[in-house]
């Protein structure tokens, strides 16, 4: 299995405090992976140190097939840093903020000008090229940052905060353009506080907390590891409760079947209420148990994170990564 991020024991001290602490990550080529922990957990200094902006305590990481510590100018050719701060010159337009970032990442001259008009057309900026980035709303300088960061196609996209103080809309647009980046082969790792971004983008989200991996898998198996169901709630007509419950008991998706009497409603514990309930009412057909109707109560990835960290998520304060700085030669700390 080809690796587009592979930590080996990553760890990053300060003093006696380990802000990273062992860390062992693998990010599949193609994947849209996501990195959530509390505010403090460790995840910016990861990113820092994954894209060649400090250096380890101890340990390593191989990002693009490059180590970090042996081969920092390769990483950060093939890779490109969206920051939770705009780090883009409002001063500039819009088109001088891309060819600057181009030139920065040494983008040969004859393929430059091409690259940008279609940045620019892509993210909808075409027609604000020659404005001043001061004059443009959140969203459209999120969309330019984004376009900054991918002037040389980068083959890995990192995602600090995507979307901290956008609004729905902006919020939205800014998903889809992720997902065909994404779709076309570019290996995305988001970090995050907002939960529903995870689930609506990610194939797989790893944990962190006090600087360790918790957790790492799919939405639904972290569902599972920590113990969090889906809640199914049958409400049903006369005594048909009494046909479909014993079935429920005995099946092997039903982690839990029990009657709420005094409404003649059943509650089911479920892995998976998308692949159960078409089951589950496919049988009440079967065995002639009639259903007023249903409610679904799906567990969240807030709940999985709460219990598997004891940690309500926030937003973390800004670590102010600066995506120029992916650009220039050697490490800083």
């Amino acid at each position: 299995m080809a690796f587009a991020v592979e930590t080996l024991d990553l760890t990053r001290r300060y003093g006696p405090l380990r802000a990273v602490d062992g860390l062992n990550i693998e990010v599949e080529e193609g994947e849209l992976f996501g990195f959530v922990g509390p505010n403090g957990a460790g995840k910016t200094t990861t990113i820092k140190m994954l894209c060649g902006l400090l250096r380890p305590t101890s340990g390593t990481a191989r990002v693009a097939h490059f180590d970090v510590l042996k081969n920092p100018d390769e990483v950060k050719s093939k890779i490109g840093l969206v920051p939770e701060t705009t780090n883009i010159y409002t001063d500039l337009t819009a088109r001088y903020n891309l060819e600057f970032m181009a030139k920065m990442h040494r983008v040969p001259r004859e393929r430059r000008a091409r690259k940008v008009d279609t940045l620019l057309e892509e993210f909808g900026l075409a027609n604000r090229q020659r404005d001043l980035a001061s004059t443009f709303s959140k969203g459209m300088q999120r969309r330019l940052v984004i376009a900054a960061a991918l002037v040389h196609d980068p083959q890995i996209l990192f995602l600090d905060e995507l979307t901290t103080g956008l609004d729905v809309q902006s919020a939205r647009s800014i998903h889809e353009r992720i997902k065909d980046l994404n779709e076309q082969g570019v290996t995305v790792f988001l970090t995050t506080h907002r939960m529903h971004e995870i689930e609506e983008l990610c194939d797989r989200v790893a944990i962190i907390d006090h600087g360790r991996k918790v957790a790492c898998g799919t939405v639904e198996a972290l569902r599972r590891q920590s113990g969090q169901f889906d809640i199914i709630e049958l409400h049903m007509h006369d005594q048909a409760s009494l046909i479909l419950l014993p079935w429920l008991r005995n099946s092997d998706f039903a982690k839990r079947a029990d009657l709420i009497e005094q409404d003649n409603t059943i509650t089911v514990e479920v892995s998976g209420a998308s692949r159960a309930l078409p089951a589950i009412m496919e049988m009440a057909v079967k065995l002639g148990a009639r259903v007023k109707s249903v409610a679904v109560r799906e567990a969240s990835l807030e709940d999985t994170f709460i219990k598997l960290t004891g940690a309500s998520i926030r937003e973390e304060e800004s670590g102010s990564i600066d995506s120029v700085s992916i650009a220039a030669r050697g490490y800083k700390e």
